[in-house]
């Protein structure tokens, strides 16, 4: 269910559910619309740029006026003179009572996973789940999302390996729990983790069917 065109939340890192749904949707949606644009060996980048145009068209369609998809959000220390940046997210939405307020956003930061591939799996977590538990991505938010473009099924395969990577790191209560599938969803799961030790955040794990953007497989050698 879509949430209707309401400001919710103070403070402004909060989410309804509602809107916790709408994204959800909106990203699975927005993944099956790019898959005809997408082709075979598409590294993460250029995937994702295609699924945020995906998801702008979907947007347009569903004719959600209370929230805004931007594009790469660039991180910086505002108390530093120092012009480095601390870190880009792939996907960034706001709701309408996020307006205004360039700390307040929703965050998702998209992986490629690979059923054959375990260090994919662990660099979903190692370079991206982690992230959110510093705090250099949503710091103080009570939600984040990851993407998983599942590039070779089962799907199951990349959410066992991931969930022990996470359990291993951050301790069982940082487990995967599944939740209700979408349609257009391989596996949707939530955990929960400290962000820099006294602040929870949720991480809800969406996990998209992207074979069409899977390395093309090297031909037999002739014999």
């Amino acid at each position: 269910m879509l949430t209707p065109d309401v400001p919710f939340g103070i403070p402004s890192f909060s989410l309804s559910g509602d809107q916790i749904a709408t994204v959800l949707d909106l990203l699975c949606r927005g993944c099956d619309e790019a898959k005809p644009d997408l082709t075979a060996g598409m590294l993460e980048v250029p995937t994702t740029i295609v699924v945020r145009k995906a998801l702008r068209r979907v947007k347009r369609t569903l004719g959600l006026t209370n929230l805004q998809i931007r594009g790469e959000h660039e991180l910086e220390d505002m108390a530093s003179t120092d012009p480095a940046l601390l870190g880009r997210i792939d996907i960034t939405l706001q709701f309408l009572h996020q307006f205004g307020d360039e700390d307040a956003y929703v965050a998702v930061e998209c992986k490629r996973v690979h059923a054959g591939d375990p260090s994919l799996s662990a660099s979903y977590v190692s370079n991206g789940v982690e992230r959110f538990v510093t705090g250099k991505y949503g710091a103080g938010h009570d939600w984040g999302f990851m993407l998983g473009y599942v590039l070779a099924l089962p799907a199951a395969t990349i959410v066992e390996v991931v969930d022990t990577k996470i359990r291993r790191t951050y301790g069982e209560g940082a487990a995967l729990v599944k939740q209700s599938a979408h349609a257009l969803a391989l596996a949707v799961l939530e955990g929960s983790l400290q962000q820099n030790g006294n602040h929870t955040i949720k991480l809800k794990h969406v996990f998209v069917d992207m074979t069409a953007a899977a390395p093309v497989p090297k031909s037999e050698p002739a014999g």
